[in-house]
């Protein structure tokens, strides 16, 4: 069964959906064999792939173009090589490729999958793009937030999305002390309430709710006075979250770590007592998973796909992302001890949870059960 498996990218970027894509790669594999799997990436560079997939598997990136060029590049490789090939299925690791899969099914007969992460699959307006989604023999959502809005806004059967949720590298993440190293880059004690948020620092995803938490670490300062909030992660907001920072006076307990290497992020997980992304546009949050895996008490929007990572409250605290007051109190609760949740102050029990749930094994079976379920031609 020869499978080709269309990418935004693996290594150019780290995100959500890179994760995602890397994990479910190695699914593909484990299932299928290497020999079976034609890897196509839009974003990585030629060469650039070397090392990260296995050397038998056929990949081909179109990186090297120029950005305003690069799309048409892309459609130049993914639709001839799969009209020429006849794959037994093509599997879109974003919902913009469904379009040039829609086409290949329409002259060949080929089936296609989509793979639905969040915000993109939520408001699907342009009539192309619903009839492609709507002509796929499979939709893949990583959550039900996202698998209940693609059914009523393009009133689909309920058996053509199905649950793929994201999962995480358990092997990685462990629970551990607050590192040293960390205490003394940010100026914290070891005793220090410390509330950590890993999120792109960027214009369009203010929705992950990091304004939110500077606004409410006033109100956690009058419960909590030496509570300290540190923000991971880079972008073009920086500088206007610095000066939101500096006009409310808190800049003694607020640190911007910027970019933190991979290797550095289970310390900095380690380092918090609670970590908070009180989001409203999530399609899920791996940094959910990561944290729970290190046992940390976890505070999430319940207003989108972060409802799934805590398995709607069971592994943590559920808030209304645009209340400042109640985000406050959760995150002040929590710090204080006072939170009343079965598993909130068990880091094992915690991390035990989460692997059970959401673990890369987990993750295996489900890519294997859903290559092995017949699919209805649409």
């Amino acid at each position: 069964m020869r499978i080709h498996l269309w990418l935004p990218e693996l290594v150019r970027t780290k995100g959500g959906i890179q994760v995602f894509s890397g994990f479910f790669l190695r699914a593909l594999v484990a299932a299928r064999g290497a020999e079976g799997l034609q890897l196509f990436c839009k974003n990585d560079r030629r060469g650039s792939l070397d090392g990260v997939v296995p050397g038998r598997m056929p990949a081909r990136c179109a990186g090297d173009w120029p950005g305003v060029l690069r799309t048409a590049a892309f459609v130049g490789q993914i639709v001839p090589a799969a009209v020429r090939e006849r794959p037994a299925l093509i599997v879109c690791g974003h919902m913009n490729f469904a379009a040039a899969a829609y086409w290949v099914h329409r002259w060949t007969g080929v089936p296609y999958w989509i793979i639905a992460h969040g915000i993109e699959a939520w408001d699907l307006r342009r009539p192309g793009m619903r009839a492609a989604v709507r002509g796929a023999q499979r939709i893949l959502a990583v959550s039900r937030f996202t698998r209940d809005r693609l059914i009523a806004q393009l009133d689909l059967p309920g058996d053509q999305v199905v649950l793929l949720p994201n999962t995480f590298d358990a092997a990685g993440l462990a629970v551990g002390p607050k590192p040293e190293y960390l205490l003394r880059r940010y100026g914290l004690s070891a005793g220090q309430p410390v509330v950590l948020t890993v999120a792109r620092l960027s214009s369009p995803e203010r929705y992950k709710g990091y304004d939110k938490i500077i606004e409410a670490m006033p109100a956690i300062l009058e419960r909590v006075p030496d509570a300290h909030y540190v923000l991971v992660g880079k972008g073009d907001d920086r500088a206007r979250v610095e000066r939101r920072v500096r006009e409310m006076g808190i800049e003694d307990h607020v640190s911007l770590a910027g970019f933190v290497p991979e290797g550095e992020l289970k310390d900095h997980y380690n380092l918090c007592d609670v970590f908070a992304m009180p989001s409203k546009g999530e399609g899920f949050g791996i940094v959910f998973l990561e944290a729970l895996a290190c046992g940390k008490p976890v505070v999430a929007g319940n207003q989108d796909g972060s409802r799934d990572a805590l398995c709607d409250g069971e592994l943590g605290a559920l808030i209304h992302p645009d209340e400042v007051g109640q985000i406050a109190r959760t995150l002040a609760d929590i710090l204080l001890r006072r939170y009343e949740h079965p598993l909130m102050y068990r880091p094992e029990a915690l991390r035990e949870a989460v692997v059970a749930r959401y673990g890369y094994g987990r993750f295996e079976a489900l890519v294997r059960e859903h290559l092995a379920a017949p699919v209805n031609e649409v």
